[in-house]
Formats: C-alpha cells, structure tokens, sequence
C-alpha cells in the first residue's frame, strides 16, 4: 500500500484507511477504515482511539493513510484526539529505523518514545444494570458493598472499585458481580494529561488606581485579618507583579475563608489561570567567557567539517574545556533560529552541568529527563513540538522529542556505554540514533570525548567522520602525573584497600588545602563474604550470583534483582560463624577513611547514598564549595564532573577493571581510568594519579599513565580485526531466557542449529553467560558477528527473525523468550 498525503474529500463515501502504531509489542501495524466523517481531521502523526481484540481500545498514532484497500475486513477508527499531529514525520522515520535496525516492533518504540499520558488505553468502567433491582440478599459482603456503590452512582471505573474495597486485587469480585449480571462492563478512553490551574488574586476594577484605594484603607472598617490580607496582597502585587493565591495566603497567614470575605465585598478578585508546570528561567543570553587560542582553532576546524561533512568527532583530552566549545556552537545556532538537542550519558549526573548552561542561556534551554513527572513531560513535549523551546538537554530519551527545526546534535561523552538502552526494548543506542534523527533534518552531529570508542574513531580514521583533535588542557596546565602502586609488595592481610604511598599522599594532598577523589568500581560493604570454615558462599535465590554486604542496612542485597536477605551469623552449611569478607565496596572505603582520617570531611557517592531527585546535586555542590575533603564513588565520580581543587585521585583496583571477560574489557578499562585521572588537576597546578593493581605489567596500566589515546587505538583495533569484532563487524546477541534450564538449553541448541543453515561461519556458541540465572530464569547466548556488507545487513536480520519464529512454532519451545540486542556495549 502506497500512502497518499493528498487527499480530495469530495463525494467520498469511503475508501481510506489508515495504518495505525499500537504501543504493544505487534510484529506489524494494523489498517483502519476512516469513517468520512473523520477523513477531514485524520491527519499522519495524530492519535487515533481503536478498538483492538474484543473490547480493549487504544490511542494509537497514525503513520500513513492509504487507499488501497486490504484483503481482510477492517474495523473503523473511532476518533482522532489530537487537533494537530502529535509527532512529526521525522519522527516517524526515527521509529521505522529504530524497529528495523534494532529487531524490535514499532510498538514497543512507541511505547518508549511517547510520555505515559499519551500512551492512553481503556479503563474499565462497571455500569449499574437497572433491571436487577435492588434485592442484594443473595450478595456476599465485598460484592454488596459494590452493588450498592453501583445503584447510587450507575457507574464505577475501577479505581473507584479498588478505594470502596480497600483493595488492589478486585477482580474476582467484579467477575462475580457480571456473571450474576448486577453489572455490565463498558470500556473506555481516558486523557490522562489535565492543565494545571493555578488561582490568582487582583484588584476589583472599582480599585484599580491608589486614588479609589485611598478612602477604603484609610476609612477602613473590616475584621483586622482581612486588612493584613490586603496589605500584604498590595506589597506582593508591587514586589513580585501577579499574585498567587497559595503565595498570598502564606505570606498572610490567612484563610480562604478570610479572602473569600474580600471577594464578596468587591474589594479582591479570585481568577483561575492555566500556567506551566515547569518553571523557566529568564530567557537571557550570557556568553562571558573567549576561548583560549587551541580552542578557537578547534572551533573553526569544526565549522570547516561541517561544511563537507553532517558528523564530526572532537577528541579533546579531559580538562580542555570542550564544553566551552560546545557553548560556542549551541550560541551560532540558536542565534539562527535552529534547535539544539544536547545529549549526555546519564542527566542525573551532570548537574554541573546543567548549570553552567543555564547561567549562559537562561530559559532558553530546557532539560527533559526520567525525573519529571509525566504531566510535566507533556508540557515540554509540546512547547518543544511547537519550537517555543530551542536548546533542550537531556538524556537518551530526550531523543524521541519532536524537534521541528533541528540544526545541531551535541553528543558529549559519547564513548558512555549509559547511551545503550538494556531493557526493555528498543535496545538502541542514543548516539547512532543521533546520528541517524540528525540526518532527517540536514542537521549537523557534534561527537565528543576524550576516550572515544573504538568505532567512532575508526570512523573518524576512515573520513566517514571528521576528526579535530583538541590536545591541550585549558590554561596550558599538564596532564596529571601517574604512580603505578604494586599492591604485592604492601605487607597486609587480605586485599589492599588503601596503600601507605596513597595514605600518605591523601595526607599531604588535603593539608595543602587541595582535595582528594578515590575510585572504587563497586558498592557496598563486601561485594561478597565466604564461609572460612567449608567455603560456603551465599547467593541469591532467584540469580547465580554471591549477595554483596551492606553496612547501611546491615543486609545482603542482590545487585541483579534488588532482593534483599537478613546478614548471616552462622553459616547454613557447617553452623560456624568464621565468616572471611572478601574484596571491598565503597561503604567499606568510606569506613576506612573516616578511622584513618579522623579531622577530614568524607563522603561517598553512589547509587545508595545519592537516592532522590536533588541527593546528588547537593552532595555535588558540597564538594564545588570545598565542603568536603575527600569523595570516594563508582563510575559517578568519573562523569561530567569539573572541580577547581582536586589535587589527588586514587585507583584502588585496576585489576578489577580489566578482568571482565568480554572483547570491550581493556577499552572499557582504559576509558574509565583516564576519565577518572582527568578529573585531577584541572586548574592551577598539575595533578596526581595513584592507581593501585598486583598485575602492573598489564599494558593497559601503561598506556593509561602516557595518556596515551592513539598507541592503545593502535593495538586495540588489530586485535578486532584479528577476531573479527566491531567496528568490522556487526555483533547480534541472542539471549533465550526460561525457568527450566533443560528447555533452555535445548533452544539454544536448536536455534542455533536453524541459523547455521545460512549463518553458520558467522555463529559462536550457544553458552551460558557469567550470570547464568537472573530472577529465576536460565539464560543461554548465541553470538553472531555479522559482515558489514552494504546492503546486506538487511537480509541478515531477516534470516535471524525468521527462525526465531521457527523456534517459537516448535510446541517444547514456544515460551521461550529471545531477546536481540544489537551492538551489545
């Protein structure tokens, strides 16, 4: 079918259908019949309400309207909802690309891409059936109590249901009802998104100058309360300009009762206004800073790729001030009247961030992250669809936003593997898909970082990207010195945490009113402890995985499936108590440091002491302000951070980093190490970096302390070549997931059979992965590293979903699930 975007409405009784995104998981979109008296309002990338299956309905988007008919019969679209496409057709082609590329259905990218409030389905709503009466008699004690509720109001949604029962699990009830008919069920459409009224308070119009003020305060003979009320709604009127009523009140301490009063005397008047949920700042622009002279050649070596190519990689080392540059280049295009979407890996972390761009752009710039509230979600959905909003920064769901006239896409740090979306599906990642959406619109593609993967800068080295290297730090000053500490040669029982060399130099280094950043790559107290006696470890019962101790709550938790379990005392297995912890966590650190460091101020970051919308920003500012002395964390403190004072960071487990088995364990090493190096000496003066291994002689640890970006490219990038992997390959991920390990098993083997029929030289496995159980079900991998052949790629994916189906038409593994993750990070 050929969609047609022009239509002629005249003497058609029918004749048009419309193919319809459900936000399920669909393997195709489904064709409507547009009824003639919605042809004139259907328009492509509005919501459309359908019906689908018996009774279910559902806001579906429309993304085409055809004319040739289907060969099946079609139902009706039952209404459009939206007066103007919801979404723009660049949109549409960002989903049809992310289905395709990634094997997922369009559904599911929809699921992700719009905010929950417009992603409406039906809510059931019970309807009293008059005919039944009122004799209740035969009702047990839940299904009177409904049936009452029923006769007075006639209808009840279930969440009525749910506060009369006091209760969540209502349907057993509701069924007995129906099936003894005091109740029919109807379904029905909900909008979920309400503007947000806010009541203001102003003059009467009899008062609207001091002169007709005058006598009535100077004569004034009402309660004194609602005097007080007047005169601090006059000083709030002249301070703050429009009054809100909450405000008034508060500053008052008065009643509603006491203004109500004023109303009806005609003195005050109450308006109800619709008003933004998000409050902006002043849209001012504040550029106060040059570029240093590296910077402004960079900036215009930049502009000069644009000019022949869309994608351009900067490759600034840490500390250089890329993001100076990129200020530079979101003002050039703003000034152009073009919107500029900023990209970062995670905007919880990069608050500092956020900031700094504020203070230069004001209002101008919005932020769109997983913190907002879904009615605030839509706000900015639409002041964004309407080009009110011009620079909006975000994290990669900020993707999905219906730009209208996007100029530039920054992708900062876009070597993070926070950019690849897990689960559930699309499984994208939000720089490829940059690249991609950019180019719907002619757009141009800013890629920066100072450790970029291997396949952007193999890309780069290609001319499919330009490349401006940015080599110096900003004010001249020098890359952070590097002391590589043997950890065999500390005389200590156990596993080093905190080495005398780097004891010592935290001593120095805080004494010299400078401040220290240590870097442990996990959480907790002991990621795991073991019986000394038999050897006894415990796991989770739902995952193959030992349970991390935690101080904070004295309990075990799992860091796959967040269950938690009581801390043992005795060991189940041989009753002894001898129990040997073993590596050690952040908490652990953090304790060790407040007993080594009694005067200093200490502090952790990670994902269990930063809970809540502002923990993080907080403890973040704390530190800018020389609160704190020293901070240890995970990855958090390698991201986005940029501190004045730092004179010390210290590595306490290399040997951790570079033990994954995975063929993006030494690139991931090497890009966390010299991130978390860069975040030494960055003004001032010349910072230091310990890192702390027993394998020294690990050629990583050596090109981490040259900071040497290009010689570990070198090496890295033939090792690929040798074993075939990305970038001259394309790696597919099959995971099969079942409760029953035989099963499992069995499928992996079976379908790795089936793909060996077109795919064999291409196949490894199936094998179950390092964790092979995860919240009780089994897992197995096959991987398939696929020819970057041009179009093929294509074909590739059709092969793998066509016997992925095949597996599933075989009875013994139908409940298999097979999850595809392309570009695995």
């Amino acid at each position: 079918m050929q969609p047609n975007t022009e239509f002629d409405f005249a003497d058609k009784t029918s004749g048009y259908w419309a193919l319809v995104i459900l936000p399920l998981a669909l393997p195709t979109v489904y064709t409507y019949e547009i009824p003639l008296h919605l042809l004139p309002i259907a328009t492509v990338g509005s919501r459309a309400e359908v019906s689908f299956g018996k009774n279910k309905k559902y806001a579906g988007i429309i993304k085409a309207i055809v004319t040739d008919a289907p060969t099946y019969k079609t139902k009706p679209l039952l209404n459009i909802l939206d007066d103007a496409p919801l979404i723009y057709p660049q949109q549409l082609q960002l989903w049809q690309w992310l289905s395709d590329y990634y094997m997922c259905t369009e559904g599911e990218v929809m699921a992700a891409a719009l905010p929950a409030n417009f992603k409406l389905s039906s809510e059931t709503v019970l309807l009293y059936n008059t005919d039944f009466g009122d004799d209740f008699s035969a009702l047990g004690d839940e299904e009177y109590l409904i049936a009452e509720a029923l006769q007075l109001k006639l209808e009840l949604s279930i969440t009525e249901v749910q506060q009369i029962m006091d209760a969540t699990h209502v349907y057993p009830t509701i069924k007995k009802l129906i099936d003894k008919q005091v109740c029919f069920i109807r379904e029905e459409l909900n909008e979920k998104y309400k503007i947000k009224k806010e009541n203001y308070v102003l003059l009467h119009p009899q008062y609207a100058n001091e002169q007709q003020l005058a006598p009535l305060l100077n004569e004034w003979k009402g309660a004194h309360k609602q005097m007080e009320l007047l005169l601090a709604y006059l000083h709030l009127s002249k301070t703050e300009g429009d009054v809100v009523q909450s405000t008034l009140l508060k500053k008052a301490q008065a009643t509603t009762a006491q203004l109500k009063g004023l109303v009806e005397k005609h003195i005050l008047v109450v308006e109800s206004r619709s008003v933004d949920r998000i409050k902006s700042l002043p849209k001012d622009i504040f550029i106060d800073f040059e570029l240093s002279t590296a910077q402004q050649l960079a900036l215009a070596e930049v502009q000069q790729v644009f000019t022949q190519k869309s994608v351009c990689l900067l490759h600034g080392v840490t500390g250089s001030g890329k993001t100076q540059l990129y200020i530079k280049l979101m003002e050039q295009y703003f000034n152009a009247g073009q919107q500029v979407l900023y990209l970062l890996p995670e905007i919880a972390l990069t608050a500092q961030i956020i900031r700094r761009l504020q203070k230069h752009f004001g209002g101008n710039i919005t932020i769109y992250h997983s913190k907002f509230n879904n009615q605030e979600r839509i706000e900015l959905w639409n002041k964004i669809r309407t080009g009110e909003v011009k620079i909006v920064l975000g994290a990669r769901s900020a993707l999905f936003l219906p730009f209208k006239n996007l100029g530039l896409v920054l992708v900062d740090e876009e070597h993070d593997a926070s950019y690849k979306q897990q689960d559930p599906a699309p499984r994208y990642n939000a720089r490829d898909a940059a690249i991609y959406y950019g180019s719907l619109f002619n757009a141009k593609i800013l890629l920066g970082s100072a450790t970029p993967s291997l396949e952007t800068y193999y890309n780069a080295q290609q001319q499919k990207y330009g490349l401006v290297t940015l080599s110096e730090r900003f004010g001249g000053i020098q890359l952070p010195a590097i002391e590589i500490i043997n950890t065999t040669q500390v005389v200590q029982k156990g596993k080093v945490m905190i080495s005398p060399q780097l004891k010592e130099a935290i001593q120095k280094t805080v004494e010299a009113d400078k401040q220290v950043i240590l870097f442990q790559n996990r959480r907790g107290y002991n990621p795991y402890i073991i019986c000394g006696t038999c050897g006894y470890l415990p796991q989770c019962t739902h995952c193959d995985v030992s349970l991390t101790l935690h101080k904070y709550s004295n309990k075990m938790h799992c860091h796959y499936c967040a269950s938690i379990y009581p801390k043992l005392v005795t060991c189940p297995a041989c009753g002894t108590n001898t129990w040997l912890e073993k590596n050690f966590g952040t908490e652990k650190i953090e304790e060790q440091l407040e007993n080594d460091f009694t005067h200093f101020k200490i502090a952790r970051m990670d994902v269990d002491s930063v809970r809540g919308k502002t923990a993080h920003d907080n403890l973040i500012q704390l530190f800018e302000q020389q609160r704190l002395d020293i901070l240890v964390g995970t990855q958090m403190v390698v991201k986005g951070l940029d501190f004045d004072k730092v004179g010390l960071v210290g590595i306490l487990d290399a040997d951790g980093l570079l033990s994954f088995a995975d063929f993006r364990a030494n690139e991931r090493a090497f890009q966390l190490m010299e991130q978390v190096s860069g975040r030494a000496g960055r003004k001032e003066a010349q910072g230091k970096v310990m890192i702390q291994a027993v394998n020294v002689k690990h050629p990583i640890l050596a090109l981490v302390q040259q900071h040497n970006y290009e010689q570990f490219f070198k090496i890295e990038i033939e090792k690929r070549k040798e074993f075939f992997y990305p970038p001259f390959s394309r790696v597919v991920m099959l995971t099969l997931k079942h409760k029953d390990k035989t099963i499992v098993d069995g499928a992996a083997n079976r379908l790795a059979l089936l793909l060996s029929q077109d795919l064999k030289e291409f196949i490894t496995g199936p094998a179950a992965p390092i964790v092979g159980r995860l919240r009780n079900l089994y897992l197995m991998e096959i991987m398939i590293k696929l020819p970057k052949e041009a179009g093929k790629s294509g074909v590739y994916r059709k092969v793998i979903r066509n016997h992925i189906n095949l597996l599933h038409s075989e009875t013994t593994f139908k409940n298999v699930q097979v999850v595809v993750d392309v570009d695995p990070v």
